[in-house]
């Protein structure tokens, strides 16, 4: 409940910020793309000041945490008997 707590005050901050630059939502496309990358971008200053501020090299804190969390990983193609196998396997652990 508190992720989604989070989540509505975070998007009620982004309204207000909207409402002062006079834009509206749903934003036009480019505006929004700058926004998300905004967004995306200042997830990761926080741990990189983290990484920056223990001496660990600015270069370790974009191959574990910013890469990942802003290009995504890749999707891997697997066969359809193991993902079968897989939805087995977590039907039996819950219950």
């Amino acid at each position: 409940m508190k992720v989604y707590l989070l989540s509505l005050g975070a998007g009620l901050l982004v309204g207000i910020v909207y409402s002062l630059l006079n834009v509206r939502s749903p934003a036009p496309p480019v505006i929004a793309l700058v926004g998300l990358l905004g967004i995306l971008v200042g997830e990761q200053i926080l741990p990189l000041a983290k990484s920056l501020w223990t001496k660990e090299p600015a270069a370790i804190s974009w191959i574990h945490q910013i890469k990942p969390h802003v290009f995504g990983h890749l999707p891997k193609g697997t066969d359809r008997v193991e993902i079968a196998h897989q939805a087995k396997v977590n039907a039996e652990e819950r219950s």
